[in-house]
């Protein structure tokens, strides 16, 4: 995918709106970092959709403009947006299915609609649509499919970021969690872990679109081991540990 004005629109999207995603394709090689951009820009697009206005009805307007651009890939003139025309591009060079960013922006409506979920197993179809999916894509940006071991990833970066966003969800007047129990919080930060170990070898190829999810590990086994710095709003790793973890695995693989 060739660099121009809009993919760099994209990409100070991603800087401003998704760090650790901005750092982690800032690590791949050169040639790779485009197609994370954009695909990243348009993830930042869709998860803005619900914030951006308190109607459920203009928050599924903004997601069925996507839904439309997604549609019209490779069939229609790319829309006049600076993520939109990036992305229409995208989905035709790397043959990116249509079916994969539907379900990303069907997850997407949960967060415009605002419902908690009910039971553990809806926040996983969640998780696993709105970041499985979206990792699966990743590494078919930059590497033939590996769409089990991308979506076991991608579910569990999904779920170290939910549990970093619960005290903000909550002052937001949400319910983020089905069982708010510690015991049930480190029970399914130890489901995301397993899912991280379940997921078999990183093949070399797939390695910079997985890098994204440096940070998931570590945030995982904090929750499980002391499930209160959720609520609390502690968990996490300090500015030196968050870039140096980065920078280890991108010099490991």
């Amino acid at each position: 995918m060739t660099p121009d004005a809009h993919v760099d629109a994209c990409a100070e999207l991603v800087r401003r709106g998704d760090p650790d995603r901005f750092l982690a394709v800032m690590a791949v090689r050169p040639e790779l970092r485009a197609g994370l951009m954009v695909l990243y820009a348009f993830n930042l697009e869709l998860a803005r959709a619900a914030w951006i206005t308190a109607e459920p009805l203009i928050a599924g307007m903004r997601l069925q403009f996507w839904r439309d651009v997604v549609a019209e890939a490779g069939n229609a003139t790319p829309r006049a947006h600076e993520v939109a025309g990036p992305l229409a591009s995208l989905i035709v060079e790397r043959s990116l299915p249509a079916s994969v960013f539907q379900s990303i922006i069907d997850a997407r409506t949960t967060d415009s609609e605002r419902v908690p979920f009910d039971e553990e197993a809806a926040l996983w179809r969640y998780l696993e649509a709105s970041s499985g999916d979206l990792m699966a894509l990743a590494v078919r940006t930059v590497s033939d499919a590996h769409d089990d071991l991308a979506r076991a990833h991608g579910t569990a970066q999904g779920l170290a970021n939910y549990l970093l966003a619960v005290p903000a969800l909550e002052a937001a007047g949400r319910v983020p969690l089905p069982d708010g129990r510690p015991q049930a919080v480190a029970a399914l930060a130890r489901d995301g872990l397993t899912r991280l170990d379940d997921a078999g070898p990183v093949p070399s190829a797939a390695r910079p679109a997985l890098l994204a999810a440096w940070r998931s590990r570590a945030i995982l086994k904090q929750a499980a081991r002391n499930p209160a710095k959720v609520g609390e709003g502690t968990l996490g790793q300090s500015e030196f540990q968050r870039r140096g973890s980065l920078l280890w695995r991108s010099l490991l693989g």
